[in-house]
């Protein structure tokens, strides 16, 4: 009885959005909550589940498989597939979210793309910032969560993890693979990485 009452909702609530003009791939696999709010030219694709308290503005696209919940989408945001918007995130105008992104109580800001394999917590980014695939904001020490701030036009190369508390500063630069622990002044390169050794000839060891 419980089961036909969901999905009885859940219909509901489809053909609610699908009346307001959104454009769903796949209805049938797509979950919304009592309280969803979304705005005009929206494309949702299969498997795409909304939490409670989300508010999706104009001409935005979800892709599939992407979970969001308690956050606020601004106009034009491209968001997945299998993103994870956590609670009391903002993603702010023509910004984008790509796949394998999980982001929790974070702004990010204007035109920025965070586009794969990354985690970002407890920050604020910047207008037209792009974090680079394998970035982690390291914003627990095992005691207290500390706030990342990225500001405008930074570039964060991949595979790089960012320790809170820290501050990098516009136009600055982190260099791919790098480890940051401290604040990074504006039009910096900021680069942690050991030196390449290269042995010639070698030959591995027999066992």
């Amino acid at each position: 009885m419980k089961q036909f009452k969901i999905l009885n909702s859940q219909n509901r609530l489809r053909n609610k959005f699908l009346k307001l003009g959104v454009k769903m791939v796949g209805p049938e696999t797509i979950f919304f909550s009592k309280d969803t709010k979304i705005g005009k030219n929206v494309i949702i694709e299969p498997y795409v589940v909304f939490g409670s308290k989300v508010k999706i503005g104009n001409n935005v696209t979800i892709k599939s498989f992407s979970h969001l919940e308690n956050c606020k989408v601004e106009n034009k945001v491209d968001i997945g597939p299998y993103a994870r918007i956590r609670p009391g995130t903002i993603l702010k105008e023509e910004s984008k979210v790509g796949n394998f992104v999980e982001i929790k109580k974070s702004t990010i800001g204007k035109k920025s793309k965070v586009s794969h394999l990354t985690y970002i917590g407890d920050s604020i980014i910047g207008k037209s910032v792009n974090v680079g695939a394998g970035t982690i904001t390291c914003n627990y020490d095992g005691v207290k969560k500390s706030k990342t701030k990225i500001k405008d036009n930074v570039f964060i190369g991949s595979n790089s993890s960012l320790v809170a508390p820290l501050t990098i500063e516009e136009n600055s630069i982190i260099g791919a693979g790098s480890v940051i622990t401290k604040n990074v002044r504006k039009k910096s390169l900021a680069l942690t990485r050991s030196s390449q050794i290269e042995v010639k000839n070698y030959k591995r060891k027999n066992k």
